[in-house]
Formats: C-alpha cells, sequence, structure tokens
C-alpha cells in the first residue's frame, strides 16, 4: 500500500487552491475526496495501456498469420512479449476487469494513435528486441522488463503525459502519483501467486478521515499557527515566503500539535518530500530547517 504522504500531497493541494480561491468547507472536502478517488481511475487506465499493448501485439499476430504469402516470422512469431508474465497477471486482474467494466471510459481502442506509436516505439526500440531474443523465460526477468517499459513509455512519456490531462485535467497533477502506484503494482507480483487486488489510494476509512480532519485542522487553526510560525522564520518576513511553501509548514505544523500519534521526524519528511513536488529546489532546505527547529521547540518527539 501507498502510504499517506500522497493524501497529504492532496490536502496541500486543496488549502493552496483554497487560499486562491476560498469556498464552502464541505464543498472543499467533497472536491478533495473527489480528486483523490479520481488517481485511480487514472491508475487504472495505466493498467489497461499495458493491456492494450499486449492485445495490440496480439492483434499483429494474428494479421501476420492470415497473410496470403508468410514469412518465416508469420508463420512462426514470437511470443515472447504476449508471453510475458507480468502482462498476463495484469491482463487477469480481477480488481482491474471489474472496474473497468463499469468504467468503459479508461478502456483503450486499439486504433487509438498514441497506442499504436508507442507500439511502434517500443517494438523498434533496442531493449525490446533484446527481450525478444532472449530464450529463457524468467518471471524476474519479465518483471524488469515491464518495469523499465512502464517508465520509459508511460511514465516519462510527454505524449502520454498530455493525453491524460486532456483526458481529465486533475490527472496532470496527479500522474507522478498513478506512476508510484503503478511501480508498486509491477513489483509487488509473484509469480506463484494470482493477482486479484490492486493499490487504494484510500485503502479504508481511516485514511478518509485522516484527509478529512487534517483538512479542517490546518483551516481552523490557520491564523494561529501562522502567529506561530513567524517568530521561527529568523531573517525572512512571512510575506517573502512564497504560498506553497507556508502551506506546507502550517500543514505540518498542525499535524505536528494535532496528531501526536504520528513521529514528528515522520511528519517532517512527508512534507519535505511533498516540498519537492511542489516547490523550487532549494524549498525542502528551509521547510526541514524551520520544522526540525519548530519540533526541537515543542521537545516534540
Amino acid at each position: 500500500m501507498l502510504g499517506r504522504r500522497q493524501i497529504r500531497e492532496k490536502v496541500v493541494e486543496s488549502i493552496y487552491s483554497y487560499c486562491q480561491n476560498p469556498m464552502k468547507f464541505d464543498i472543499l472536502e467533497k472536491n478533495m475526496i473527489s480528486e483523490i478517488e479520481k488517481i485511480y481511475n487514472l491508475y487504472i487506465y495505466q493498467l489497461n495501456f499495458l493491456v492494450a499493448l499486449k492485445a495490440l501485439a496480439e492483434k499483429q499476430i494474428e494479421i501476420g498469420k492470415g497473410k496470403y504469402i508468410k514469412t518465416e516470422s508469420n508463420t512462426n512469431p514470437n511470443q515472447k512479449f504476449i508471453s510475458n508474465q507480468v502482462l498476463r497477471k495484469l491482463e487477469e486482474n480481477t480488481e482491474r476487469l471489474t472496474f473497468t467494466s463499469k468504467h468503459q471510459d479508461l478502456k483503450w481502442d486499439l486504433h487509438d494513435d498514441l497506442l499504436v506509436k508507442t507500439f511502434q516505439r517500443i517494438t523498434a526500440g533496442k531493449r525490446y528486441q533484446d527481450f525478444m531474443q532472449i530464450e529463457d523465460y524468467s518471471f524476474e526477468e519479465d518483471q524488469k522488463f515491464i518495469g523499465k517499459l512502464f517508465l520509459r513509455y508511460i511514465a516519462e512519456n510527454e505524449d502520454f503525459h498530455e493525453h491524460v490531462e486532456e483526458k481529465e485535467l486533475s490527472w496532470a497533477d496527479d500522474f507522478h502519483i498513478a506512476n508510484s502506484m503503478l511501480q508498486k503494482t509491477i513489483g509487488f507480483l509473484k509469480e506463484s501467486e494470482p493477482s486479484h487486488t490492486l493499490i487504494k489510494m484510500i485503502k479504508d476509512e481511516d485514511d478518509r478521515e485522516f484527509a478529512r480532519r487534517l483538512l479542517r485542522v490546518v483551516l481552523n487553526h490557520w491564523e494561529e499557527t501562522e502567529e506561530k510560525l513567524a517568530p521561527r522564520l529568523e531573517n525572512w518576513d512571512m510575506d517573502r515566503i512564497s504560498l506553497v511553501d507556508k502551506v506546507i509548514l502550517i500543514s505540518a505544523i498542525c499535524e505536528l500539535e494535532y496528531f501526536p500519534l504520528t513521529p514528528a521526524r515522520v511528519i517532517i519528511n512527508e512534507y519535505i518530500e511533498i516540498s519537492k513536488v511542489f516547490s523550487t529546489d532549494r524549498s525542502n532546505i528551509f521547510i526541514n530547517g524551520i520544522l526540525d527547529k519548530y519540533t526541537k521547540d515543542l521537545n516534540r518527539n
């Protein structure tokens, strides 16, 4: 399972949005939960892309077999890619199949231009061609190959990124989260175990309540937390801090204050990682210094 960092990230994102465009709390909370749940749709959409690549490869083999004049590769096609054990497990995954059946918009048409072009790039690449020449079948090799294929042709593919942003605007901000979910899914697969379940952003009601409570606490204690933060800025004025850094700092301080069961170091590390997503290159150093000093002043472990 993913940790709660991604939930914290969505809370920070929601508060940042609220600071720029205030709205009723219940609407803000509803929107935040909705945006968190949409990440799962993107994750399924990416999984379906991998499965569609396999289906496209199978289609190409069938077309080759049906040709009137056949080459050796048409008669005896290399089936290493379509036999990839990781792709088969993803294809057969019960949860993916069930969710996709209820959300047909997350399926890929085998004639989709992005899918076809990506497939052509993959099959023309050296990594694919080298993989297809290896005669031995190993689950670990299959897993390694699909992991690298995902990184190169989905996670790092600007065309794919633009495509999902056009399909759902909020996915642009959540692409890195879905990428992490899919990488973990590939890594968690076991050769001897069937694949029935998938990763969820909100895995239970405790996660849902954590998101709601953190959002509520930060907004309800914003002004008093600003006052606690101000004297610890040393040579910095509050007005000189970027809004996103202020949101991250105030969210972290509120969690340190009102969520005593979570270790301080865990909270600090989580918000440092969040700053790497939203802030400048040096913001994480600044945020780490402020939060470290704050926990020492509070004697918070």
